[in-house]
């Protein structure tokens, strides 16, 4: 057995479909256990359905999701959509909704749940469609 994983990514590129989310949480399900790390599943897939529905609602084009091992034991979900806007939720402190509204908490769920968040906006460069590129990291505790 190896004492050091190689890193892996992987991306998953989605139509503006809403199957496409739950399409997107069944592929990290399937990675993360081929890769021996069921643990991550709960708080990886709780990271990926937020930041992947945020895409799904917030934007008309297509989208991507991309799921990636930057070191032994953590993982980095990440998603990317066409609206280079960045939600206030997730690079702010602003409160979130009120706790009977339908929507505007999952990104603060997000902030909560990961051990790292950020963000990069995407400028349109020749074949490159801008937008913006959000993500999460986790790790298994004590790896």
């Amino acid at each position: 057995m190896a004492t050091v994983s190689p890193s892996w990514n992987y991306t998953l590129h989605l139509p503006h479909d809403p199957r496409a989310p739950g399409i997107a949480r069944g592929a990290l399900r399937l990675i993360l256990a081929a890769h021996d790390l069921p643990d991550l599943a709960p708080t990886a897939e709780l990271l990926a359905a937020e930041l992947l529905a945020n895409a799904h609602c917030h934007t008309k084009g297509p989208y991507a999701f991309r799921l990636l091992s930057p070191a032994p034991g953590r993982v980095r979900v990440a998603v990317w959509d066409t609206d280079p806007r960045v939600p206030p939720g997730f690079t702010t402190d602003k409160p979130p909704a009120a706790p009977d509204a339908e929507n505007g908490r999952g990104l603060h769920l997000v902030r909560a749940c990961a051990d790292a968040t950020g963000v990069s906006v995407l400028r349109e460069l020749g074949a490159s469609k801008g937008g913006k590129l959000l993500w999460a990291e986790c790790g298994v505790p004590g790896w």
